[in-house]
């Protein structure tokens, strides 16, 4: 609470609970355009375009990263690639809901270079969404494709196969070698461009 003379003033709930910054929203909202929804947990990312509406905001379209199975995606949904998959698809929604543009809205969570924010991000724009951004906050290529995990993996493989086949037990019960995850990464986005 912040005093006011001697009024005090109660913030609105949902700032008080640390889930909206108000500030940050009125000036998505001022920008007009549609906003890029971008929220994440541990083993999952949703990514919606929202659009404002007066009596409430309109959902124009969802993507979540549970859904990449329907594609074939064995690997986790909480990772890089899983979630430059689910910006792409996305994007590919709202282009054939013919929402072009948008605006990134990353809503509490900490701007971090690299991060799975930015790889959803890097999605949507190669699905073709033209949404402002800086080319040095997104991730590289080797990253978002999975290719380091591939190094890694190789790496411990030879070096500590105890330790290997613990620490990709998920990928290896699925059937896929983690040196090989760039290509299940470019098979699972062939298949969501068709």
């Amino acid at each position: 609470m912040r005093k006011q003379g001697t009024i005090y003033i109660v913030p609105h709930r949902r700032r008080r609970e640390s889930k909206t910054d108000y500030r940050q929203r009125l000036g998505l909202l001022r920008s007009g355009k549609n906003r890029l929804v971008i929220r994440r947990s541990v083993n999952n990312i949703v990514c919606q375009i929202v659009q404002y509406g007066k009596k409430g905001d309109k959902t124009i379209t969802t993507a979540d990263s549970k859904q990449l199975k329907k594609f074939g995606w064995k690997a986790s949904n909480g990772n890089l690639p899983a979630a430059y998959l689910t910006g792409y698809l996305c994007g590919l929604k709202a282009k054939a809901a013919k929402a072009n543009d948008a605006i990134l809205d990353m809503g509490l969570h900490d701007s971090v270079k690299g991060s799975r924010v930015y790889a959803c991000l890097k999605g949507a724009i190669d699905a073709g969404i033209s949404i402002p951004h800086s080319e040095e906050i997104l991730p590289p290529e080797d990253r978002f494709t999975g290719k380091h995990v591939e190094k890694y993996a190789s790496e411990l493989k030879k070096s500590n196969p105890e330790k290997y086949k613990r620490q990709f037990s998920a990928l290896l019960k699925s059937k896929i070698e983690p040196e090989s995850l760039s290509k299940h990464f470019s098979e699972v986005k062939a298949k969501l461009k068709a």
